[in-house]
């Protein structure tokens, strides 16, 4: 068994981040396993170099180990763009040229425009470019990003389904999500694209996260049979809440481990309350 926590270092660890680190951690440990640490730090415009060094001291105080230098996704731009051209290959992805300013005005004038669980999908406007054209756009530079054609992934990829400790055998549904980013303007790859090549290369059995992740395990499903890696075991763990049943967020006021730390707290206490929970 191989677990992986994978953060990131965009700002200081909550008891959320606790929660998912002790969760993948222990375990492993119980299943003889290892615990593996990554950066996703593809969102350069937000990571800070004194989050990645706060962020292991964190989980070392809470009395998380691992063996191996954690891996950081801005090393490793070249595999995603190995993955992607391989997209490319079989036809499943397309330039898209929309801001998000074009993609609100056309949703907002479809009046019933087609909806996922995290809101409004992308209408496929780009998707309806003639090939001559796309080519020409990006040939002439214009900013683009790379979709999933969702639909002819959804019939290349055929019937799928995860296996999830909490939520059983889950049927895959490629379009829930619509066409989404798989490499964005400002970077060759995105969330979804990057996850999964590098579960793969770290030989992740079981990935532990949160089931606010739920919904996007059914792309990483198609994703993984079109690229042809290793389908892992899934646990979408429940999320801690605050005091208004919101998600924990980095930018809460009170909720990082830095800031319950300067209240009095130590790690060893927040380490076992955040076990308690895990029971």
């Amino acid at each position: 068994m191989i677990t992986r926590f994978a953060p990131s270092p965009t700002g200081y660890l909550h008891l959320g981040h606790a929660y998912s680190a002790l969760y993948a951690y222990d375990l492993a440990v119980a299943n003889d396993g290892e615990f593996i640490l990554r950066h996703e730090d593809i969102d350069s415009t937000r990571v800070r170099e004194e989050y990645y060094g706060a962020i292991e001291r964190d989980l070392s105080a809470l009395g998380i180990t691992w063996k191996a230098t954690p891996l950081r996704q801005l090393d490793r731009l070249a595999f995603y763009m190995e993955a992607l051209e391989e997209l490319k290959s079989l036809g499943v992805i397309y330039p898209c040229f929309c801001t998000r300013k074009e993609i609100r005005e056309e949703v907002a004038g479809m009046g019933n425009a087609p909806h996922g669980p995290e809101g409004a999908l992308y209408p496929g406007t780009c998707r309806k470019l003639s090939a001559e054209e796309a080519r020409s756009r990006v040939i002439a530079g214009d900013g683009h990003c790379w979709r999933l054609d969702a639909q002819k992934a959804a019939s290349l990829a055929g019937a799928l389904s995860f296996s999830d400790h909490f939520y059983g055998t889950v049927t895959v549904d490629p379009c829930l999500l619509g066409d989404v980013v798989l490499a964005r303007k400002d970077i060759s790859t995105s969330y979804h694209l990057a996850v999964i090549v590098d579960d793969a290369h770290q030989g992740i059995t079981h990935v532990t996260r949160g089931s606010d992740l739920l919904a996007a395990t059914h792309i990483h499903r198609v994703l993984q049979k079109l690229l042809k890696i290793p389908e892992p075991l899934y646990h979408h763990h429940p999320l801690i809440l605050d005091r208004q049943g919101q998600r924990l967020a980095k930018r809460a006021p009170g909720a990082t481990l830095r800031e319950l730390l300067d209240s009095g707290r130590n790690h060893g206490e927040i380490a076992a309350e955040v076990r308690n929970l895990l029971k």
